[in-house]
């Protein structure tokens, strides 16, 4: 941990825009990065914006999917004391970018140029009406599979290719006397898994269902068989699953007490942090049937209209996030793939490595999707609709048939 501690404060001492006024400034930030790993990767910016004289306030509010924070950030606004920035995810930006409360950040991206580097994907969501309005931090792509070196070996060492070969692997961690799957019962979890779920059956399908909302592809026989993979794949979770958080259900396979986790690629941090190498301790792969394809979400940083002086420590912040050096030594230890194409790999272990490759393969091949459990899909309306018949139908309180139906009304009133 020192060693990755002096790692993540070397990096940061590298960054330094002596172009920018280096008045001793701060800034609050909002977020729910408070998992180890996450913490860990936050304190990239914190000490990098320190040696720009700009101290941090530290918001966190808990929650993997920004839930509790955006609820709290509500609160903030309605009060007229808006943070200086914010974390956020796709729709949410987009929803407060209407509302007129956004700080412009053209000046920096234009001087960076930007929209040379950055995915259109995320420039959906970090500009406004021709405006940049966030800074994407990352790429986290969200259809990844976690699992167990050790118990994989036990397994036979194959990594499953298909549906099949997946559940004869859960099969084999039951007869191994460890939890098959590792989850937690919290709705954007259970929608996490959905996610692959639906895109391991098709990307057209994926797009049709979930991004252009087609009622047919939302209530057809694919959809029905999602479900059912859904309820086969829930007779593999512990009973004590409900409401624990994603880090601890990394954690479970992590000390080889589940076979494997369904999980976004800021789950590697958690191993990261635990000293775990791929390849040796885990092993990180596409959920099968979706290689080649990625469903994403971006960790991005919105701004809210504050004073002259505080707009120009936003500045110095938005640039110093999409510094380079920032992106490779942040991500490094996030988990996750940079928010520009240009970022060298050189630093990254092999997870890293493929997941800088996997985002440019999808980015070039059109295969690069919202996801729609992280709000990078449909709205938030849309996605908490969702959310209730996924987790509904998870828990065993619907079949599958009536959930088809349930998802076709949820998504329509939701509209």
């Amino acid at each position: 941990m020192n060693k990755l501690m002096n790692t993540v404060a070397a990096a940061a001492m590298l960054l330094g825009t002596a172009t920018m006024a280096r008045a001793a400034e701060n800034v609050e930030v909002l977020h729910w990065w408070t998992s180890g790993g996450e913490a860990t990767a936050l304190e990239v910016l914190k000490k990098d914006l320190e040696t720009k004289g700009i101290t941090w306030s530290d918001m966190p509010v808990a929650g993997g999917g920004g839930t509790e924070a955006m609820t709290v950030l509500r609160a903030r606004v309605t009060g007229g004391n808006p943070p200086t920035a914010v974390q956020a995810l796709g729709f949410d930006i987009t929803d407060w970018a209407k509302q007129g409360v956004l700080a412009n950040l053209d000046d920096v991206a234009s001087k960076e140029k930007w929209a040379d580097v950055i995915p259109g994907a995320l420039q959906n969501f970090s500009k406004y009406d021709g405006h940049w309005i966030a800074a994407p931090v990352n790429v986290h792509s969200t259809n990844w599979m976690w699992i167990n070196k050790a118990a994989l070996d036990k397994a036979g060492g194959k990594e499953p290719k298909n549906w099949d070969e997946l559940i004869a692997l859960l099969d084999n961690f039951k007869k191994q006397g460890i939890t098959p799957i590792a989850h937690g019962g919290q709705p954007w979890q259970d929608a996490t898994i959905f996610d692959a779920v639906v895109l391991s059956l098709g990307n057209d399908f994926y797009k049709s269902a979930f991004i252009d909302l087609d009622p047919k592809a939302l209530g057809g026989e694919k959809m029905k068989e999602a479900f059912d993979r859904m309820t086969k794949l829930r007779s593999y979770v512990d009973d004590n699953f409900s409401g624990r958080d994603w880090n601890l259900a990394s954690t479970m396979v992590i000390e080889g007490k589940a076979g494997v986790q369904f999980m976004g690629d800021w789950a590697k941090g958690e191993f990261v942090k635990a000293k775990k190498e791929p390849g040796k301790d885990f092993v990180c792969m596409r959920f099968p049937g979706t290689q080649g394809s990625v469903t994403f979400n971006s960790d991005q940083f919105l701004f809210f209209k504050k004073s002259e002086v505080e707009h120009k420590s936003q500045l110095v912040m938005a640039s110093a996030i999409e510094s380079p050096t920032f992106q490779s030594a942040f991500n490094v230890v996030k988990g996750s793939a940079p928010a520009r194409t240009d970022v060298s790999d050189a630093a990254f272990d092999a997870c890293g490595k493929k997941a800088i490759a996997d985002l440019a393969e999808a980015n070039k091949a059109g295969t690069l999707y919202g996801s729609m459990a992280h709000g990078y899909a449909v709205p938030a309306s849309i996605k908490n609709a969702i959310y209730d018949v996924v987790t509904r139908e998870f828990n065993g309180e619907l079949t599958s048939d009536a959930a088809v139906k349930e998802l076709v009304s949820a998504v329509d009133a939701a509209k």
